[in-house]
């Protein structure tokens, strides 16, 4: 087994909701010294998740970061939360990791959820390997689990250890299949080594053999020792696991129970002795020859309340001292943190996860670096699917919520604001309904700026159907200069995404030139808000004459008097409600494409069809036009029905009729909304 000392390293927590990641990261703070009790999720106790908004749910809610020390290696480890909606977070943490730890049930059925997780880090060739958790509590035989999640895996599953059943079917134990010994769990403690019970040796020979074999479909002198039934060295063994581990040819899997402390040590030790170092991490990411450069990349912003910025990083190249220019800025203090735990340090080196006090202009995915900043991956946020609109309890607040909301951005770009002045709204925006109610209680809880939130409006236009002729004149005598002013307008539809068109037909002066530009004017203050109380659009106005008085005529009296030939001509027009219609592309296993175009059936969607996915096995895309009302709580629906793996993309297509009660009740909706 490799022993070599490899510096500071990273290792990455990820898997669904509920797996136990934050639970696997206090038993291996425990197991490995670093703390000298164990924290529970569910008393609040837990190093990590220990803001107010993860407590409060229960539930990792934002990147927890933890120092270790594990047989005198130093090692920093990632809790990534598990909501589908705050994946991206999950996945920048994975991009600067050395390597990662899927955790997951011993569930057949949820095996799903983990497919676009494996994708994301076989995309990005991660080496990862798999932690099975509550094997205390397992329904499923370990073969089925192993077998459901290869069909989501498109690397080799390389199981470990054979699970040593007690007489009701529970693992008390494991049998290591490199080293071929048997150990007991003993909570709290390193397991027992105790001699290999004799009816698991056939099943512990097969599933090794297993072992070895995946391993020589990727080295020939491997497969050519087995063709000649000649064994390989439990070194051997564990030199090929390593080199595979490394370049992501195959999936380590472990087996235990982060509650009971079994199998804790036994991945420590995988970790220890197989993942990368830091410069093949640096390597695979692009990095080859930084020299004597300091190279650095942010991976999380965090806005403390007592120590301001904090800018998360993972120190590819070189040593950060305290006071130097790095990207340009100075850095003014460096921390490493474990949970709310901050210590102060003079310098950090290559391999380690540290926060730089007050890096101000620098965000998250930034690269610093001494000299010129090398080109490192960057992953882009996602496109939002959820929002809300948000206003501050007190409106004296609303400057204030303008810049609490900007750090909230920075520290999640996942999350984007929408000052919309037609609607007169600001809509925040990101990956689901949990995503932006935690945004909420932050809001609350840091800045203490309480605020409320609603459905947003739908930007609904109207039109008309058919054209009118129109007179109007205004004229107001009050003493002194009077007002007058007289028109006629042709009012018209136009095709559908036109727009307006303003067009002057007066001639042998009617009307002075003067006075054209407040027609003009009069008619789109108008045309903001039509009879329906919509912004009217693909409507043609012509002047065609008028009558001024040299005296009386004014900007003013003109702007008037097309107002009121517009309000008296366009009810005579058939106004008609159009709604925005969007273009849908939902990505979902294949399994659930039949249940997700009921969905768009549901919601007065359109099926344009369905397609496989390119690159993605096992999965379809649906199109589909829906309108935007029915898009709000899409996202929601589409989790539901599909274990929480399906998505969408969308973008604005077209605008379209909408008449009888649908059209009463979004009128009904915008006097409402008006009335508030």
């Amino acid at each position: 087994m490799n022993d070599r000392p490899a510096g500071p390293r990273c290792a990455a927590l990820v898997g669904p909701y509920l797996s136990g990641k934050t639970t696997l990261l206090e038993a291996l703070l425990f197991a490995s010294g670093t703390t000298h009790r164990r924290g529970a999720v569910k008393d609040g106790s837990t190093v990590g998740d220990h803001s107010l908004e993860a407590r409060a749910r229960q539930m990792t809610t934002e990147l927890n970061v933890a120092a270790a020390t594990f047989l005198g290696d130093s090692w920093t480890i990632l809790d990534c939360p598990g909501s589908v909606e705050l994946a991206w977070e999950a996945q920048t943490a994975l991009a600067a990791a050395d390597v990662a730890v899927v955790v997951c049930e011993p569930e057949t059925e949820r095996a799903l959820t983990l497919s676009p997780l494996f994708k994301f880090l076989d995309d990005h060739a991660i080496p990862h390997m798999v932690f099975i958790n509550k094997m205390d509590n397992a329904s499923a035989r370990v073969s089925e689990v192993m077998a459901a999640l290869q069909s989501v895996s498109q690397r080799p599953l390389v199981l470990r250890q054979v699970p040593m059943p007690d007489p009701e079917g529970k693992a008390i134990g494991y049998v290591d299949l490199v080293s071929e010994r048997a150990y007991r769990y003993k909570p709290g403690q390193a397991s027992d080594l105790i001699k290999l019970p004799d009816d698991l040796l056939e099943e512990e020979k097969v599933t090794r053999a297993g072992l070895v074999e995946k391993l020589a479909d990727f080295d020939d002198a491997l497969l050519e020792q087995l063709l000649e039934d000649v064994q390989p060295s439990k070194a051997e063994i564990y030199r090929h696991l390593t080199q595979n581990l490394s370049t992501d040819r195959i999936v380590p899997v472990f087996l235990g129970s982060a509650l009971f402390d079994h199998g804790v040590r036994r991945l420590w030790k995988a970790l220890r002795h197989e993942a990368p170092a830091v410069a093949q991490t640096a390597a695979r990411l692009g990095l080859t020859d930084p020299g004597k450069e300091t190279v650095a990349q942010v991976i999380k912003t965090y806005h403390a309340p007592h120590s301001g910025k904090l800018s998360l990083v993972r120190v590819w190249n070189g040593t950060i001292t305290d006071g130097m220019t790095l990207g340009g800025v100075r850095v003014a203090g460096i921390l490493r943190l474990t949970g709310a735990h901050q210590e102060k340090l003079a310098a950090a080196q290559a391999g380690e996860v540290v926060a730089l006090a007050r890096m101000e202009g620098v965000a998250t995915g930034a690269v610093l670096a001494t000299g010129t900043a090398p080109a490192l991956p960057k992953l882009p946020p996602p496109e939002p699917v959820y929002g809300l609109t948000l206003a501050a309890e007190k409106r004296s607040d609303d400057v204030k919520l303008t810049s609490a909301i900007a750090k909230l951005v920075e520290e999640d770009p996942t999350l984007q604001l929408e000052q919309n002045p037609e609607l007169q709204e600001m809509i925040l925006w990101g990956q689901g309904d949990i995503h932006l109610q935690i945004a909420i209680d932050r809001l609350r809880h840091k800045y203490s700026l309480p605020v409320t939130a609603r459905r947003p409006q739908v930007p609904y236009k109207e039109t008309i159907r058919k054209g009118t002729a129109q007179h109007a004149r205004f004229k107001r005598q009050s003493g002194g200069h009077g007002q007058f002013a007289d028109i006629q307008i042709e009012v018209k539809p136009l095709p559908r995404a036109t727009g307006h068109v303003f067009t002057d037909a007066v001639v042998g002066g009617a009307i002075p030139r003067n006075y054209i530009p407040a027609v003009e004017e009069g008619v789109m203050e108008y045309l903001r808000h039509g009879p329906l109380g919509f912004p009217v659009v693909d409507v043609s106005v012509t002047l065609t004459t008028g009558q001024f008085h040299s005296v009386d005529s004014s900007d003013q009296a003109f702007k008037t008097c097309a107002r009121m030939a517009m309000s008296e001509a366009m009810p005579k027009c058939e106004p008609v409600l159009l709604e925005p219609i969007h273009h849908v592309d939902i990505s979902v296993p294949n399994a659930f494409t039949s249940r997700v175009q009921r969905v768009i059936s549901g919601r007065r969607g359109q099926i344009l069809g369905y397609d496989a996915k390119p690159g993605w096995d096992g999965w379809d895309v649906v199109t589909a036009q829906l309108p935007q009302a029915e898009l709000h709580d899409l996202i929601v629906e589409l989790r539901s029905v599909t274990l929480g793996v399906g998505t969408y993309s969308e973008h604005f297509d077209h605008l379209q009729e909408l008449t009888g009660k649908l059209a009463e009740r979004a009128m009904a909706g915008r006097g409402e909304q008006a009335a508030q």
